[in-house]
């Protein structure tokens, strides 16, 4: 009788996680990401074994859904024969599906990327990283989230946009020269993205988010970004770089009001002082 009922136990655990578990890869050929691939993508064929070139890491149900965390890690380091030119960051059910094109060079020293974006439904979520001789590989996870485009903003507005367009960089203690070093761009903006309805006033505040990021160190470029509101309010990247001297490292920010805001931090003998 024991073990009959360890059976049917582990029928009905096995049902549950069936009904509760997200789509499968074959469900991931959606409506929204045929347009996407058509629009972004038409005539591209996708490698196999896209796992040996990119990994997409995000929860699979988030906390709160105006502020996803997600990493995208690039397996081969950024060499001058192959490296990633461009990773695409699509989010299937988002109102704007294309959130995030990011640039990469050799300069980068790893194609790898953290940030924090919004997501408005339950969702595919897919990294499609481009490397230099123009083959396309897909990274994609499902992440249950909800109403993160349409949130209200966290903080009081008349505030946030006192600190409009503050940065700062911040690296490790230690950064090394002609080595790969993690790098954090922390960009102080509402990246208001017009769906969210003030609860008092009933009108939904117009549109204002970082649009383009360039990152470059002693003038080559680094990272840069053409982005949107998918980007979570107060936007953050972490990235890499490969300082071959000593020198600067620069951003230069512009939203969609076409405001400029500019930064940049030394980079002296093995540390990095902020700006």
């Amino acid at each position: 009788m024991i073990g009959q009922d360890r059976i049917w136990l582990g029928a009905a655990l096995l049902w549950a996680l069936c009904a509760t578990a997200p789509a499968r890869a074959q469900d991931a050929e959606t409506e929204i990401w045929h347009k996407v691939r058509e629009a972004q993508f038409s005539g591209r064929s996708f490698e196999p074994s896209a796992d040996q070139v990119v990994w997409l890491e995000a929860p699979n149900r988030a906390e709160d859904a105006a502020v996803v965390p997600i990493l995208i890690h690039a397996v081969r380091p950024q060499d001058p024969e192959r490296w990633v030119r461009k990773i695409y960051l699509v989010i299937d059910k988002n109102p704007s599906p294309l959130g995030a094109v990011f640039t990469l060079t050799p300069d980068s020293g790893r194609a790898d990327l953290e940030t924090r974006i919004r997501i408005e439904d339950y969702t595919w979520v897919r990294a499609i990283a481009e490397t230099n001789d123009g083959k396309l590989y897909m990274a994609m996870k499902y992440v249950k989230a909800s109403g993160g485009c349409s949130a209200p903003a966290g903080k009081d507005m008349e505030a946030a946009m006192a600190r409009l367009g503050r940065m700062k960089f911040r690296t490790d203690a230690d950064v090394q020269l002609n080595q790969p070093n993690l790098a954090e761009l922390m960009i102080s903006h509402p990246n208001v993205s017009g769906l969210a309805m003030d609860q008092i006033t009933r009108l939904y505040a117009p549109p204002r988010f970082v649009r383009t990021i360039q990152v470059s160190y002693e003038g080559k470029p680094i990272m840069s970004a053409d982005v949107d509101f998918t980007i979570s309010e107060n936007p953050n990247f972490r990235f890499y770089f490969v300082p071959r001297t000593n020198g600067h490292l620069k951003a230069e920010v512009v939203d969609s009001s076409d405001a400029t805001f500019e930064t940049s931090a030394a980079v002296r003998g093995g540390a990095a002082a902020g700006s």
